[in-house]
């Protein structure tokens, strides 16, 4: 069995193709292979690498940068994903795009089911959600979104890192903390991809996080006092907790975007993001030395 794993460069990609399953191989390609916005390049592709299943773990994440590059986030975000929902649908080729907690306004006091009513606060989010509209419109048997949040790894850029560096630079640090949701260690979601592709009867959209909940600046001071354990940080230094009023972005955020992923246990236990942390954090550090 041959999967297709589009993003190439991402954390996710990464972290899939480190933990392809027996039975199967991985061929990824990043945008400097593949025109996305090309159907003929796309469709010319999958002839060759003639794959079981497509991931689409490609993506503009530049949420605040959206705001006013619309044309590119909607390009990556939208109409690439509608280009190959219908080259894997006309092929009958799995098709798995990865989108986000953007697509809910946070105003929910529970966590989101998949079935829960969307309505992005900004082009991110919007651009994300029409993109799971190409899916169910144009791959419709064979399409599935999984919708994740606070993505994090060793591979990439993220959260994590960015943390691990100002609390090394800095004396001290401030971090919102009424934004909550759950932070998803990227290699547990590529587990989940994974064992979602060799599930026969699959469900239209997941959500997928980690176990627990937690504010940004919850998780930033995990961050500090996992590292400051393992000795990735030699000291502690103060971390205080922010409204995001007082950090003001050119993108709003949902205040609150827990995913409700009791649908996607059967296939896969998810840990508690603290867990998970501890887990990336020994990684990173034995990378490190």
């Amino acid at each position: 069995m041959k999967a297709l794993i589009i993003g190439k460069n991402g954390q996710l990609a990464q972290e899939l193709l480190h933990n392809v399953p027996t039975g199967w191989s991985a061929v990824a390609m990043g945008r400097e292979s593949l025109d996305l916005n090309s159907a003929e390049a796309i469709h010319l592709v999958l002839d060759q690498v003639k794959p079981h299943v497509v991931i689409n773990a490609s993506a503009y994440t530049a949420v605040d940068k959206a705001e006013t590059d619309q044309d590119a986030a909607f390009a990556l975000n939208h109409h690439a994903v509608e280009l190959l929902a219908k080259a894997c649908q006309m092929r009958a080729v799995a098709f798995i795009q990865v989108s986000t907690d953007f697509v809910f306004d946070g105003t929910s006091n529970q966590a989101y089911l998949p079935t829960d009513k969307t309505s992005p606060l900004g082009v991110y989010g919007e651009s994300k959600l029409k993109g799971e509209a190409a899916v169910s419109d144009y791959c419709v048997d064979f399409g599935t979104v999984i919708r994740t949040s606070w993505v994090y790894s060793v591979y990439g850029n993220n959260f994590v890192k960015t943390m691990l560096r100002l609390m090394s630079e800095r004396p001290s640090l401030s971090v919102v903390s009424d934004q909550i949701g759950a932070p998803t260690y990227a290699a547990d979601l590529a587990d989940f991809i994974w064992r979602l592709v060799q599930t026969e009867q699959r469900q239209p959209i997941y959500h997928w996080s980690d176990a627990g909940v937690a504010s940004w600046y919850d998780f930033a001071v995990a961050i500090q006092e996992e590292a400051v354990s393992v000795g990735l940080l030699t000291q502690s230094v103060p971390v205080s907790p922010i409204p995001s009023s007082a950090y003001p972005t050119p993108a709003r955020r949902p205040a609150f975007s827990l995913l409700n992923t009791t649908a996607s246990q059967p296939i896969k236990q998810s840990q508690h993001w603290r867990k998970n942390l501890r887990l990336m954090l020994a990684l990173l550090k034995a990378k490190a030395d």
